[in-house]
């Protein structure tokens, strides 16, 4: 019996059984409605309570159709279906009928993997081929280490080369990537071969091009309140929740994705909404399935996460498994670069000691006033598991809001990222890893757009001068043209990793190999219900940490970002007696038994469970 997967939507171009298609969509700015279906022409929709308009009839996958709103407050306009499940083009073409159930399913069976055996790699679809070509890499990111690949957002955006969080058709794959089948049998080849696969969604603003909601729904937005990309989406309203909460839960259950990463949740205006809808979405999935969901807060928002675990002292219900740890991120950038600019200024000061309190506790702001902002920041972290925070060293984020899109590898001392990515990928937290960082790419990831607009084409490029012109670096006017347009096609293409010559690309890939191994075999079946038992700064750059995992063991990691040689002893550092060495940069051990850590350097040992001699 073939495997099918479909998710109702009560809004969008449903098909209801052979030959018939329910269009339904809600416009309470608009006095009438109808679906213009290429061929057919014109179809008057019917008025339904509270804004929406519906029509069922006949009609075929594959069919395009756009919508005409006679709108209030600007007259006729036609416009592609907000619910879209696929476009015939861009944001300003047809909509297309989709089948949702035409993809049969090779590994229906699939059931996800359990959170703490994630090891994630983000990638931007476009930059790896689209759909396809990301499925030709996926065997040689499963041998590699990877348990889950994340993509970047995939709902339709303006032209053919975007980040993906200026869409503004939730529903729809972009075209410039494949089809829906296309990223089905992504996902399915994945599962395959044992990996999941996440998907980053933005629910806190629409892109600036191609969105038409104004129009035809202004009830979409709040008008009293703006986010730093544009009008406030106003979850207050049902009809917004909902469109939310389905998208969510059509990603999930229709194309099977393992999880969701929710972009910058602390601009959605209404905090409540996050839990409701992670709340749904637990309920609608229930334990038949692993389905992870990850957030990125800048308010460092403890309540929200650790799902698995007992919440304590009555606080929420810890929907969420865990957060992007931005603090982990910036305070080791500020110790493998020394940058102190703009937010890397709240990390300056005793940076070591504030990596320490991100390996024990999570996150470095648990409410104390950020030197940056000037105002209090984050929530205490120290209860939750530390598979609650996302650790990594380079994202879409952090490296292409640079004007340049450096990565560290020229940025900073090789031998220093060697062991700051040891660390990302052996301590409990989980691991990610940025595409092209397995081999150590030195491609820039710039920022890059496709908009058709000349006009917001020039306001893109200008603003993103204007935004750099503001730090010292960059007081040279010359040094400002320099900065890469991003409606460049060149932009875009300059941004897709290449490994290098040998042998430095192969050398990075067997380290990464090596370490996801290790972490495959002697810690990520141990951390559920790991804890954290010390985490303190032995130098400058260097901290030492130590874990007791779930069999009783302890992992042990000491590692030293600067070049200075440490006097430290093996005795200071760990129970040595029955320990297993896990993973050694090169002659620290050694070095240890005579009373020195060397530079540039980290050791990652199993001290055994007290009484049970050598750890399993």
């Amino acid at each position: 019996m073939s495997a099918r997967f479909s998710w109702n939507l009560p809004f969008g171009a449903q098909v209801t059984e052979p030959g018939r298609v329910r269009f339904r969509v809600w416009a309470p700015g608009a006095r009438s409605v109808a679906v213009d279906i290429t061929g057919r022409g014109r179809l008057p929709m019917d008025a339904e309570p509270q804004g929406w308009f519906a029509l069922e009839t006949a009609c075929d996958p594959g069919a395009t159709y756009r919508y005409v709103f006679d709108t209030i407050s600007q007259g006729e306009l036609v416009a592609p279906d907000p619910a879209s499940r696929g476009q015939a083009g861009d944001v300003f073409d047809p909509s297309l009928v989709v089948d949702a159930q035409a993809y049969v399913w090779q590994y229906p069976q699939w059931r996800g993997r359990p959170w703490e055996e994630t090891v994630l790699y983000e990638l931007h679809p476009g930059a790896m081929g689209g759909f396809a070509g990301i499925r030709q890499r996926l065997a040689e990111l499963a041998e590699l280490g990877i348990t889950a690949i994340e993509l970047m957002p995939v709902a339709e955006f303006p032209g053919a080369h975007n980040w993906g969080y200026d869409g503004v058709l939730p529903f729809a794959p972009d075209a410039s990537y494949g089809t829906p089948e296309q990223l089905k049998a992504l996902i399915d080849t994945a599962h395959g071969l044992g990996m999941m696969v996440f998907l980053d969604v933005v629910y806190n603003h629409f892109g600036p091009d191609g969105n038409y909601l104004h129009a035809y729904a202004p009830q979409f937005f709040r008008q009293d309140m703006q986010t730093l990309w544009g009008a406030t989406i106003d979850f207050r309203r049902p009809e917004v929740d909902d469109f939310f909460t389905q998208n969510a839960l059509y990603w999930l259950q229709e194309y099977r994705f393992d999880g969701l990463r929710l972009d910058a949740v602390h601009a959605i205006c209404e905090p409540a909404w996050l839990e409701r809808l992670g709340q749904r979405i637990r309920t609608e999935i229930g334990a038949q399935r692993h389905v992870h969901l990850v957030l990125e807060h800048d308010g460092n928002a403890a309540h929200l996460l650790g799902h698995g675990h007992p919440p304590e002292d009555g606080r929420s219900s810890h929907v969420y498994d865990a957060q992007w740890n931005d603090d982990a991120h910036h305070v080791l950038h500020v110790l493998l670069t020394g940058e102190d600019s703009g937010y890397y200024a709240a990390y300056t000061e005793e940076p070591a000691a504030k990596l320490a309190r991100c390996l024990q506790q999570g996150f470095v702001y648990q409410g104390e006033v950020s030197p940056y902002s000037g105002e209090p920041r984050g929530e205490p972290s120290a209860d939750l598991p530390p598979t609650a925070f996302v650790n990594f060293l380079q994202n879409h984020d952090q490296i292409g809001n640079r004007a340049f899109g450096e990565r560290l590898t020229v940025l900073a001392h090789p031998l220093a990222l060697h062991s700051a990515q040891a660390l990302i990928l052996l301590a409990p937290q989980v691991p990610m890893l940025f595409m092209g960082e397995e081999f150590c790419a030195v491609q820039p990831f710039l920022y890059f757009t496709s908009h058709r607009d000349e006009a917001l084409v020039k306001a893109v490029r200008e603003g993103r001068r204007r935004e750099f012109a503001r730090f010292p670096q960059f007081a040279d006017p010359a040094l400002l043209e320099q900065i890469p347009d991003p409606n460049s096609f060149a932009t875009f293409v300059s941004s897709i990793p290449e490994p290098g010559p040998a042998p430095g690309s192969a050398a990075c890939l067997r380290r990464v190999a090596e370490l996801l191994h290790i972490r495959k075999l002697h810690i990520a079946p141990y951390l559920r219900g790991a804890r954290a038992l010390e985490a303190r700064a032995i130098g400058p750059k260097a901290v030492h940490a130590r874990w007791r995992l779930s069999n009783g063991s302890v992992l042990n990691i000491t590692v030293n970002l600067a070049e200075q040689v440490l006097e430290e002893s093996l005795d200071q550092l760990a129970q040595s007696a029955g320990a297993d060495v896990l993973f050694d940069s090169g002659g620290a051990l050694e070095a240890l038994a005579e009373g020195r850590f060397p530079g540039h350097a980290i050791l990652a040992l199993r001290e055994p469970a007290v009484g049970a001699g050598r750890a399993a």
